[in-house]
């Protein structure tokens, strides 16, 4: 049943995605380490990652921060005890931009409270620009492919706050398809990412 669960609430959409061995159209390698500053609604929190833990994530994940993808993106799959989820961009023009998948990484880190990991389906190199941040330790999900590539270094507190009164129903096709119209109409209360920056 959980693992349903897990499958269900992973779920990217990615089936039909062309597969690519470059970031989001940059060929640029990401930094050893760097860090992601997100300004959201609940509050600023800063993501650490580590090349070397999931390189492929790293870099498409550097790219897309760098190409401003993540700003107004809602936090649109909330489930208390487990995992939030973003990166549909909130502009669908946008969204369309990046639609390829990337390789899978090979799980080196398991999925422990704070880490932040590449949603998937349960079909290989499904990786897109969809991401979540763990609740708790969920270590069932390193069997599955799940391969974190960074962890929430402050502001832990700000990602507990992330409302959760919608918990999953958004529909992720109304948020690719009409963005961030179709989500401030429907679910007006939901937390967000006001600006991904990387620090200097």
């Amino acid at each position: 049943m959980i693992c349903k669960f897990v499958a269900a609430a992973l779920a990217v959409g990615a089936l039909g995605m062309t597969v690519y061995a470059g970031q989001a159209g940059d060929a640029t390698k990401a930094p050893a380490t760097f860090k992601v500053k997100f300004d959201s609604s609940a509050g600023p929190f800063v993501v650490e990652v580590h090349r070397a833990w999931a390189p492929n994530a790293a870099d498409h994940f550097y790219a897309l921060v760098k190409a401003g993808f993540y700003d107004e993106a809602r936090f649109f799959r909330v489930v208390p005890n487990f995992m939030v989820q973003f990166g549909i961009a909130g502009d669908p023009a946008v969204q369309a931009k990046f639609k390829e998948s990337i390789k899978d990484d090979p799980v080196k880190e398991s999925n422990k409270r704070g880490y932040v990991t590449f949603a998937q389906t349960s079909a290989p190199n499904s990786r897109s620009t969809q991401i979540f941040v763990n609740f708790k330790d969920n270590g069932f999900l390193d069997s599955q492919r799940f391969a974190p590539f960074g962890e929430v270094i402050s502001g832990m507190d700000a990602v507990d706050k992330i409302n959760a009164e919608y918990g999953e129903k958004p529909n992720q096709g109304s948020i690719q398809s009409q963005g961030n119209v179709y989500l401030k109409a429907s679910f007006p209360k939901l937390d967000y990412v006001k600006k991904a920056t990387i620090e200097k």
